[in-house]
């Protein structure tokens, strides 16, 4: 697992084939976002939905209203830390497609409802891309911080939470093969 600092932008209104400025319009509020992701299961085909879905990840923090937020393009610092240790650290002016060019490129091809959230994009600093690897393990803090948005503070837990059908009871009676005499 890895980390992804980011900001989730929430979508007010319905958009559909929207323009930057108007896409901007219809962003409601923002919130902080470590985009959890999976790198072995990312990896394993060219679609990253295995690597940006896994169990409990995504954790997303309370919703702040943009206007009390303001213009992302004005610069907020975001800062991602591991273990206390700062591992990103970027301005939101750096960011390579801006909040409004997101939902109005998405809205080409999807229709985008109220409601619906859009990350914003990581900064440089994930942990696949150093040398070596580092990836996150249980007992792990991340805390991603934006600047008038707050702290979102997650420990990593390890998979025990998942169950393996398979492996508590026989393979068989589980596909359900039994055979009537």
């Amino acid at each position: 697992m890895d980390w992804e600092g980011e900001i989730m932008s929430w979508v007010g209104r319905t958009l559909v084939d929207a323009d930057p400025a108007e896409a901007l319009e219809a962003v409601v509020g923002y919130s902080t976002f470590n985009d959890v992701t999976a790198r072995r299961a990312q990896k394993l085909t060219s679609q990253w939905i295995l690597g940006k879905n896994a169990d409990r990840s995504g954790p997303l923090g309370p919703m702040v209203p943009a206007g009390e937020v303001g213009d992302l393009r004005d610069g907020l610092r975001v800062r991602t830390r591991v273990n206390g240790r700062t591992v990103q650290d970027v301005s939101t002016s750096q960011m390579i497609h801006r909040v409004g060019e997101t939902p109005a490129h998405i809205s080409r091809t999807l229709t985008l409802r109220p409601g619906d959230l859009l990350a914003t994009g990581t900064p440089s600093g994930v942990g696949y891309a150093r040398t070596p690897p580092w990836l996150l393990r249980p007992g792990d803090v991340v805390e991603v911080e934006v600047e008038r948005l707050g702290i979102l503070r997650n420990t990593v837990v390890g998979g025990e939470h998942r169950r393996n059908p398979f492996r508590s009871r026989p393979y068989v009676h589980e596909m359900g093969a039994s055979r009537a005499s």
